[in-house]
């Protein structure tokens, strides 16, 4: 029980001193009443409020809780709110730094407790999704046998980070993240009551606005710069987080950007054409008021995934996979490491040659399909792998490609109705200047016009 006693420790300097907890921390709400945000996970006979004991029959359900949702939302506080709504001890691992050895130590701790105290434990454990397979396994024991309220926290899709066994022994919570709305909320109130900053200092409008930009809808990233900022103002004996000394805190301009308004919208339209208009240093521009801005970088990478195959194309075919590796760094690495990743992005797209014959093609397939230009697909194509296809002549006369010179058959693909339509129509720009002379040679053959290709 040693760790306990130091735990125990820590929480009584807390409570005898709050100062010595950051501000996030003295913040937390100790209630589901006092939970901004995530109304739909609170509300009367919820399986939330069931877990804690509201409601009729007391305590129900399932002995794992799996929080699901982007970081700053609220997954480390609903732990924390169960275990004191519960009266139960309170364990907390990082999946980043702690292995199937910790694990084990806390199970066997907890079965000591509820023994020997009759105190029953929460293991609240973060970032799920980092544990591999094995050390997933190494929990089933404990929450099928309820040695623990195993309360695990994931920002990645737990269907496909979180073995079966134990998603399906879990109540899955899924948590929205916060509004502007929600974290300013929760800055008044870290401002005025007296566990927070009790009215040591105000927090004018343009301050608590920059706030909520660099927040990006995380309230421990928002708590933690207007600690900052109240610190510094307190240190010059000042009673007012002014914008200026608030900046010179979190040494980040204020920035004039919306995230929900036409600003949002402009400067992302202008990270695209920039990109598309292959002028590198404005694209990085943009970039940057949107980083500064607090822009979610999900957001600024799927823009990016966007730009790469409407705008770059089959010109440069890797701009896609450059996109897209960039989308899962940002996912695993987040902010700021993140901004490398985009930055790197940015640039590689910019400069790369620019088509949008690919883009044109699948508007062009399907504004004829939408127009009704479809019919049966030619009775060769067909499936001819279950019983009673032969009858109905599926597969007959098919010519398999691969016994072919050059591995092209002369033979019909497109339904009669679009028979002979082109769509794709390649430009002469990068890459895509080889493939228009390969597509060009290709639709020959397929009409039997021309030789087999020695090479595609």
């Amino acid at each position: 029980m040693e760790a306990d006693l130091f735990t125990a420790a820590a929480e009584e300097r807390q409570a005898q001193d709050p100062s010595a907890s950051p501000l996030a921390v003295r913040m937390r709400p100790r209630t589901l009443d006092e939970i901004v945000g995530q109304q739909h996970l609170l509300r009367p006979g919820s399986p939330l409020r069931r877990l804690v004991g509201e409601g009729v029959g007391g305590p129900a359900g399932p002995s794992s809780v799996m929080l699901w949702g982007p970081p700053g939302t609220g997954k480390t506080t609903l732990a924390h709110v169960v275990s004191r709504a519960t009266d139960k001890r309170f364990v907390e691992l990082s999946a980043i730094t702690a292995g199937v050895k910790e694990v084990r130590a806390v199970i066997e701790s907890a079965r000591r407790s509820s023994g020997a105290y009759s105190k029953d434990t929460v293991l609240f454990l973060d970032e799920i999704h980092r544990f591999s397979k094995a050390q997933q396994d190494s929990l089933l024991p404990a929450v099928e046998n309820r040695w623990v309220t195993l309360i695990a926290a994931t920002t990645e899709n737990p269907y496909f980070s979180v073995i079966s066994p134990l998603l399906s022994r879990s109540l899955l919570l899924t948590l929205e993240g916060l509004t502007d709305d929600d974290v300013r909320a929760l800055l008044r109130r870290a401002v005025e009551e007296e566990r927070g900053l009790g009215g040591a200092v105000t927090l004018p409008d343009e301050s608590e606005d920059h706030l909520l930009r660099i927040a990006g809808g995380d309230a421990r990233r928002a708590l933690t710069a207007l600690e900052a900022g109240a610190g510094a103002a307190l240190a010059k004996g000042e009673s007012e987080v002014g914008l200026a000394t608030l900046e010179e805190a979190v040494d980040r301009a204020a920035v004039t950007y919306d995230r929900d308004g036409d600003q949002h919208y402009d400067v992302a339209s202008a990270l695209i054409k920039s990109i598309r208009g292959s002028d590198v240093d404005a694209a990085l521009h943009y970039l940057a008021r949107m980083i500064e801005a607090g822009e979610d970088p999900r957001f600024i990478a799927r823009r990016l995934m966007i730009s790469a195959s409407e705008d770059i194309g089959m010109a440069d075919p890797q701009a896609l996979q450059t996109a897209v590796a960039a989308a899962q760094a940002v996912a695993m690495i987040g902010f700021p490491e993140a901004r490398i990743a985009l930055g790197q992005t940015v640039v590689a797209l910019a400069l790369a040659p620019k088509s949008n014959a690919a883009y044109l093609a699948i508007d062009a397939a399907l504004a004829d399909v939408r127009a009704g230009l479809a019919g049966p697909v030619p009775t060769h194509l067909r499936d001819s792998h279950y019983k009673g296809s032969a009858k109905l002549g599926h597969g007959k006369g098919y010519q398999y490609p691969h016994d072919l010179p050059g591995g092209i058959a002369a033979q019909q693909y497109a339904p009669d109705a679009v028979h002979g339509k082109r769509y794709y129509e390649p430009t002469r720009y990068g890459a895509e200047a080889r493939y228009a002379e390969v597509a060009e040679r290709v639709r020959e053959r397929l009409r039997g016009a021309g030789p087999a290709p020695d090479e595609r």
